[in-house]
């Protein structure tokens, strides 16, 4: 089945489309996707990867975290860590793995500094203890 918040995302996404009077091949070709692929993920059949969801958000000028909060990447927070996100979750030059792995990293430190402690892991699908080679990817001693 759909994972929890791709459901919401679909609706929001077509909401945004007829808002900015887009058909759903003009906003698929704007953001370099396929139609059939679109369709799915209005539909709430698909996730997009966080790339997508900038495409998406760059074609339809809304913010990208505003989407990335609709999928459930993000959660509504604080707008300094929102923003630490955004940039991680949009260097084009990170795979979808790093990108994650400095967000858990990320939300480590803010949980042991006392900020966000009750901060859900930010992957969906990801279990707790995985790491993605968290180790190797910071300067931070493993506890």
């Amino acid at each position: 089945m759909a994972s929890l918040n791709v459901g919401n995302l679909g609706g929001f996404l077509r909401e945004q489309r007829r808002n900015a009077q887009l058909s759903l091949r003009q906003l698929a070709d704007a953001a370099g996707v396929s139609n059939p692929y679109l369709s799915q993920i209005e539909r709430g059949l698909r996730k997009p990867s966080a790339d997508i969801l900038q495409q998406l958000a760059k074609a339809l000028r809304i913010s990208a975290e505003t989407l990335y909060v609709q999928a459930g990447i993000l959660d509504e927070r604080a707008p300094e860590a929102a923003e630490t996100r955004s940039v991680i979750l949009a260097d084009p030059s990170l795979d979808e793995r790093q990108k994650q792995v400095l967000i858990q990293i990320y939300e480590s430190f803010r949980k042991e500094n006392g900020l966000d402690a009750d901060a859900p892991a930010p992957a969906a699908g990801q279990e707790p203890g995985e790491d993605g080679g968290a180790g190797d990817a910071a300067p931070a001693p493993k506890s």
